[in-house]
């Protein structure tokens, strides 16, 4: 007997369901070597991320924070497996991007997703448009980042290329 194969992916534009939250697990611990790795590869020299001395006798959090661009890859990547895998074209953009709470080294962050939106699109037949409202909240439930992105998606197949697993759906 041969087992069936089932590939994980991402949904389809019409498996999106405006309204619904997703919760992406496990979350992420974001460690010291992540962060200075993060802030260094990017050629962020901000001393906040990388001087341990200097941060300490800042107000008002006497510490290094995360590079908040890093909670944001984070916060997104978290939401790919469940979300995206595979059934992305792009992303269109980011909007309302904020960060009411800094993350420290040692937090870890948990992400949801909203589905805020979507539509076909006109001009490019089989994809459509979904819009996500992404939030991190550290270990304590503390919001730390939000996002809004705007996605291309992909429409199920309709020919017979269409993945072993969407049987399931």
């Amino acid at each position: 007997m041969t087992a069936r194969r089932i590939i994980q992916r991402g949904l389809w534009f019409e498996e999106f369901e405006v309204g619904a939250v997703y919760e992406h697990r496990p979350g992420r611990t974001i460690t010291e070597t992540d962060n200075v790795l993060f802030t260094t590869l990017t050629m962020n020299t901000q001393a906040l991320h990388l001087d341990a001395a200097w941060s300490e006798e800042q107000e008002p959090f006497h510490a290094r924070l995360v590079n908040s661009m890093m909670t944001l890859s984070t916060l997104v990547g978290l939401s790919v497996a469940q979300l995206t895998q595979g059934t992305i074209v792009a992303n269109l953009g980011f909007s309302a991007i904020a960060f009411p709470a800094p993350m420290f080294h040692g937090d870890t962050l948990y992400a949801e997703t909203l589905i805020a939106g979507k539509r076909e699109t006109k001009s490019r037949p089989g994809e459509g448009i979904v819009t996500l409202q992404h939030t991190g909240r550290n270990q304590h439930g503390d919001i730390v980042a939000t996002a809004e992105r705007s996605t291309l998606v992909r429409m199920r197949p309709t020919t017979g290329d269409t993945a072993p697993d969407d049987s399931l759906s």
